[in-house]
């Protein structure tokens, strides 16, 4: 397999398929109650804490080219929101890593999204008192996806700033990835009327905060800036700035305003669904000339680039 990045292209690079066996789950394979099953037998209960109260957490990592990427700061993040949480996993790291690997491996897919859950699970008596929940685990591999397509990665986002605001970090800490997204679909509803095809909502001081499933990053002089508060700390946020130390680009996060986006010379949204990912327009707003800027392509091109570097990723071990 060979990752057929070109130099200046905006798109996601191809992963070369002609030499893969048929798949035997062409629509992934999930983990769950100690077996692997095809995605369409993977079901959780109606009284599972997960599913009633969205009392869960969870991390997803992409496989591209046959292989994991930063496969450890994900069970990193994953670990963290699990202890927080107060939940018990059935299974260590190693384990966890394992089961991973055999859900991409069974599905054939070289090219995966891939999720691992927690949720509080079910209580024997239906009790209101989680500590009497079972915790439960899933994981699960599936056909990677983007939040951009293709014809929006060569032209670049667009997307709208709702006002809808973002719950507060004193409710909901956002450091613990979640699924609280109730917020995050009314900005996706409000953009949508709009005409866009995306959303960033608010914080709650009235400056950007992040959209559905990614962060933002705006390049000005130079210079780049990602909203700090009331944030997931995406790991292809953090990506990008491991990429900026490579390159000598200062990045900072700190609080961006509206206005400020709209002037920007660049922005691009990062998230582990599509990677590095160019906006273009934001509300009636065009940024700069309305193309894609030189450092969002040369950060695309590197972060693509570093899927193959052994530092940086994990090979999966097909049957």
């Amino acid at each position: 397999m060979t990752l057929a990045a070109t130099e200046h292209s905006s798109a996601l690079p191809v992963v070369d398929k002609s030499h893969e066996d048929r798949r035997k789950y062409p629509h992934g394979v999930a983990f769950m109650d100690g077996q692997y099953l095809p995605m369409s037998e993977a079901k959780v209960s109606v009284l599972d804490w997960g599913f009633l109260h969205s009392d869960a957490t969870y991390d997803t990592v992409h496989v591209w080219d046959g292989r994991f990427f930063r496969l450890d700061l994900h069970l990193d993040r994953f670990f963290r929101g699990v202890e927080r949480l107060r939940m018990k996993l059935p299974y260590d790291r190693s384990e966890i890593e394992t089961i991973l690997s055999n859900c991409v491996a069974l599905s054939g897919h070289k090219a995966a999204y891939v999720e691992v859950i927690c949720t509080r699970g079910t209580s024997p008596t239906f009790s209101r008192d989680p500590r009497q929940s079972e915790n439960r685990f899933i994981a699960f591999a599936v056909p990677f996806g983007s939040v951009a397509n293709k014809e929006q990665l060569e032209r670049g986002l667009h997307i709208a700033i709702s006002d809808t605001v973002r719950i507060p970090p004193k409710s909901i800490d956002p450091t613990i990835k979640n699924y609280h997204w109730l917020d995050l679909v009314k900005g996706l509803f409000d953009a949508y009327d709009q005409g866009a095809e995306t959303a960033l909502i608010l914080d709650t001081n009235g400056h950007i905060a992040e959209g559905p499933g990614f962060n933002v990053f705006l390049v000005k002089d130079k210079q780049l800036k990602t909203p700090a508060f009331s944030v997931l700390p995406g790991i292809t946020r953090q990506t990008v700035f491991d990429l900026c130390d490579e390159l000598g680009l200062s990045a900072t996060a700190a609080d961006v305003t509206c206005d400020e986006l709209k002037g920007a010379d660049e922005v691009f949204i990062t998230s582990t669904a599509g990677g590095i990912m160019p906006v273009t327009r934001i509300d009636s707003t065009s940024i700069a000339d309305g193309q894609v800027g030189s450092i969002t392509r040369q950060l695309m091109d590197l972060y693509w680039k570093k899927h193959a570097d052994p530092a940086w990723s994990t090979p999966v071990s097909y049957p």
